[in-house]
């Protein structure tokens, strides 16, 4: 996520100081990435370094009713925001996945109960994307046409996707191990863990089928 890009956007519609910055960042996000008032500040002092914003003068430094210096674009400031909105975000550096690493780890090493993680997350993200969903029904997002909530709203549906996602990858993660750990010649050794358990040596039991048919179906 891109504060620098986003403090720019909002300063387009006008001149603000940093903790006006702060208070609409997080209320168009719905607080979803909360802000440190610090950081907002120290981003606006690179955002001046780099040409990109300045201090306003003429009277208009200073918010009249808190007394915090104001901020406005500059040129390069407007060329910036423009830029941001009219080119697409770059997928070819994503950013890091803690679960992916996660999970990446814990295939490599042995002892490790991949099966069981996966159990864990995946009903850690099914209970977070059923909160989004309560979100999206009810309060300021549940009709965001009339509330003027539609920023809001959107965020909620990008966090709905993501999970939605997350848990279509770790059914394939698992379906993934499964196959692998009842492939013929299957070593059990280091590098090649990731059983659904892994003291079964290497073996996928009846018990452990069951379970997974089980999880499987009351997904689809």
């Amino acid at each position: 996520m891109s504060v620098r890009q986003a403090l720019l956007a909002l300063l387009h519609e006008g001149p603000r100081h940093g903790y006006q910055l702060r208070a609409e960042f997080e209320q168009r996000t719905g607080g979803t990435w909360p802000l440190n008032v610090g950081q907002v500040y120290t981003t606006l002092q690179r955002l001046e370094r780099d040409g990109l914003v300045e201090t306003l003068h003429g009277g208009e430094d200073l918010d009249a009713r808190s007394g915090q210096v104001m901020y406005g674009l500059t040129d390069a400031g407007r060329s910036e925001v423009s830029e941001w909105f009219t080119t697409p975000v770059p997928r070819t550096q994503p950013p890091r996945d803690e679960l992916a690493i996660k999970l990446a780890i814990a295939v490599t090493l042995p002892g490790v109960d991949v099966g069981t993680m996966i159990q864990r997350q995946r009903s850690a993200t099914m209970a977070a994307m059923q909160d989004y969903t309560r979100l999206k029904r009810s309060g300021r997002a549940s009709s965001p046409e009339e509330s003027g909530d539609l920023a809001w709203s959107l965020v909620l549906d990008s966090l709905v996707f993501d999970a939605e996602a997350e848990i279509r990858w770790l059914d394939h993660c698992e379906a993934r191990l499964r196959r692998a750990a009842l492939a013929p010649g299957r070593s059990s050794g280091p590098g090649r863990s990731g059983d659904p358990d892994p003291a079964s040596g290497g073996r996928v039991g009846p018990r452990d089928e069951a379970r997974i048919e089980t999880n499987q179906g009351a997904r689809r």
